[in-house]
């Protein structure tokens, strides 16, 4: 069963940073995604998603290789690509795997013009090592699948223990008498 989880970021750029971190991650076998898209904002109230996959150019980079192959058999090569490419866009525009968007669009209007939302499908994941990694790096948790438990780990790792060390410092300073 897959997680879902949203999380708000003052910009567009903090939210590319922190899913570069999990597609980093994906890497190191630590989280197995299914879908991670960014919804902005903008200042007139509309949500623009940007996804990890743009299927309208893969099916039209796949409709104009089938399209090529298909066109030569008919000596006619060029306009099977062309062809092939403008189908392969339609039904590529037409796909959508992974979260919904219309699901991504709808709870994106929650956010603040000029926010940005991080959007996660997660199927697997290593929990207390993904969470040590994500300590401090800001956000807010808008929406998730968790249970009560887990989705307080995820609050406080996004607040970092940044809280906690400048509280510490302060014990620290007020307790030394040399300062």
């Amino acid at each position: 069963m897959s997680d879902l989880v949203f999380i708000a970021f003052p910009t567009e750029q903090k939210a590319e940073e922190v899913r570069d971190r999990i597609l980093a991650l994906q890497k190191e076998y630590l989280i197995e995604l299914a879908d991670a898209v960014i919804a902005v904002k903008d200042d007139k109230g509309r949500v623009k998603l940007n996804q990890m996959v743009n299927m309208t150019a893969a099916g039209a980079l796949s409709g104009a290789i089938w399209g090529t192959l298909v066109g030569m058999i008919f000596l006619a090569p060029l306009v099977g690509t062309a062809l092939g490419a403008a189908s392969g866009a339609i039904g590529g525009s037409f796909t959508d795997i992974g979260i919904d968007d219309t699901f991504m669009k709808e709870a994106a209007q929650a956010l603040s013009p000029g926010n940005a939302g991080l959007f996660l499908l997660i199927r697997k994941m290593t929990t207390d090592k993904v969470l040590a990694d994500l300590e401090g790096v800001g956000g807010t948790v808008m929406r998730t699948s968790f249970d009560q438990a887990q989705e307080q780990k995820l609050r406080d790792a996004l607040a970092g223990h940044a809280a906690a060390a400048a509280q510490q410092a302060a014990d620290g300073a007020s307790a030394d008498p040399g300062l």
